[in-house]
């Protein structure tokens, strides 16, 4: 197996090339502002390694290229590339008193809400109709959307986890008025709970546009690049999907760099359960591994001040970083960052802000720019902002803990230099060898997940069990998994005493290998 990694931070884009297991090739480039030369300019820095060509100077078959981005969370945390939404709910007569955004930030509301319309609709909790799905009053407001220009559709439903029929049917009604709108079906998105269901469907539909060109771009990126391999997308849960799969569905990348790293640091260290700090370029991100994936949040995460409900890694990040500003007088850290300037800001690189690469230049910790420039800097001064970037790190290490006695912390990131080998409440610092490409390492060597968090009823607990590995398995399957490698690494089950029909509410997460491609 012959897999390419790429992970674009704020500050760098790394790229890594994998080969029978092993990381036989690991490049860095600067970050561009339009991203996609960021990746071209790492592929053909990985290629003038000549880790891509036989030995009789023929190119390599890859078997594939995975890219982590953050484009999407950025577009939405910069309030920029979003598309206006038509909003559609199924479920009058009730639920009209907090329509659709009405828990956002306005600012955000303001650029994405195009329409909202309300229509009967939906289920009850044990599955049965809540209401007839009026479908006349679909079709005009499909015919409103229209008219209005709206392209981009976001429709939910009540419970459409347990019964996503009316939705379904909803999306089609809306596609036969509007033959190109991007629809996004709530349900698509799992997990109970409307409003944050409904917020995941919206944020979606406000990325289609986004999506579909960032996608194409690093698709000819790859093209360019003389590189013949499909393309995958990371996932928030360390897991990818496929580009077609990814394309549609851009919200379930919107945490990948983080936990590609952590996947990348369990990889790396063959470590499957630690802590995990990865101290990138603007900042640092600390969760811990459970069988070598990130712990998953299990309460409801906000993305750029939007309450959503689905698969997130429970982080905490801090803005320590290798492009960190640094103040010495008071002392301070953060959390503004040079990001990918570093080069052209930072004092050893002939600029005029002090960073914390600046002191590890200082200190002899870094071969990197004009240790000259940063001569002024005594050891007294570099010890005294390291003290206080070991003292950040060790308290966000102590907040995600989850037990009391000491445990093992993998360092990775390119500014990891700033982690010490001896913290408080840590058994063990690892830094690992090409720990700074963890994020890349960690797309590289990615698999596919799938996931059902559903209600079943008139089932025993062994048949409900049973149904939900079947709907994730078929859900990993859809995004690029092999059948017959998948295997679970979540199940639990919720016997729900005030439903009717020995109701159970079951979440499985199944993951596997990427199918191979001919």
């Amino acid at each position: 197996m012959r897999r390419i990694g790429i992970d674009v931070g704020g500050t760098n884009t790394d790229a890594v090339l994998i080969e029978d297991g092993k990381v036989v090739g690991a490049v860095k480039a600067p970050t561009s502002q339009d991203v996609t030369s960021g990746i071209l300019d790492s592929l053909k820095k990985l290629g003038a390694t000549g880790v891509l060509k036989g030995a009789d100077g023929t190119p390599k078959k890859v078997d594939g290229v995975m890219i982590g981005t953050t484009h999407f969370i950025n577009a939405v945390v910069q309030r920029r590339h979003l598309t206006k939404v038509a909003a559609l709910r199924l479920g009058l007569p009730s639920g009209a008193s907090l329509p659709p955004f009405c828990d956002w930030p306005e600012d955000l509301a303001t650029l994405v809400r195009g329409g909202v319309w309300m229509v009967e609709g939906g289920h009850e909790y044990d599955g049965r109709p809540f209401m007839p799905l009026d479908e006349a009053a679909v079709l005009k407001a499909a015919q409103e959307m229209k008219a209005a220009g709206l392209r981009a559709v976001g429709i939910s439903s009540v419970f459409s986890p347990l019964d996503p029929s009316h939705e379904k049917r909803a999306a089609e009604l809306v596609a036969s008025v509007i033959p190109d709108a991007a629809i996004t079906c709530s349900s698509d998105l799992g997990r109970i709970g409307l409003l944050e269901r409904e917020n995941a469907g919206l944020l979606n539909a406000a990325l289609a546009d986004l999506s579909r060109d960032t996608i194409a771009a690093f698709e000819q990126a790859i093209r360019d690049s003389g590189i013949a391999a499909p393309l995958f997308i990371t996932q928030n849960d360390g897991t990818v999907a496929e580009a077609s799969q990814a394309r549609r569905l851009p919200v379930y990348s919107f945490a990948s760099g983080a936990t590609n790293s952590m996947r990348g640091a369990a990889y790396l260290s063959g470590l499957s359960d630690a802590m995990v700090i990865d101290v990138g370029g603007t900042t640092t991100d600390v969760g811990q591994l459970k069988l070598g994936f990130p712990r998953e949040a299990n309460s409801v995460v906000k993305v750029g001040g939007v309450r959503t409900l689905f698969r997130m890694p429970d982080l905490l990040s801090i803005g320590l970083g290798g492009g960190s500003h640094v103040a010495l007088d008071p002392l301070s850290i953060g959390p503004v960052s040079v990001g990918y300037r570093l080069v052209t800001d930072g004092i050893a690189f002939g600029g005029a802000q002090l960073t914390t690469t600046d002191v590890a230049v200082a200190a002899g910790i870094l071969d990197l720019g004009d240790r000259t420039k940063v001569a002024h800097l005594d050891a007294a001064t570099c010890a005294r902002v390291f003290s206080e970037a070991a003292r950040l790190a060790e308290e966000a290490v102590d907040r995600m803990k989850t037990e009391a006695g000491d445990v093992p912390l993998i360092a990775v990131g390119g500014g990891a230099f700033l982690i010490p080998e001896i913290m408080a409440g840590v058994s063990q610092v690892i830094h690992v060898e090409h720990g700074d490409c963890a994020n890349a390492v960690g797309a590289a060597i990615a698999q596919v997940s799938g996931e059902c968090d559903q209600i079943f009823k008139d089932m025993t607990r062994v048949e409900a069990l049973a149904a939900a590995q079947e709907i994730a398995n078929d859900r990993a399957a859809a995004a690029g998994a092999d059948r017959t490698t998948l295997h679970t690494i979540e199940s639990e089950d919720m016997p729900l005493a005030y439903l009717p029909g020995n109701s159970v509410r079951v979440r499985v997460r199944v993951v596997g290998d990427v199918a191979a491609t001919a």
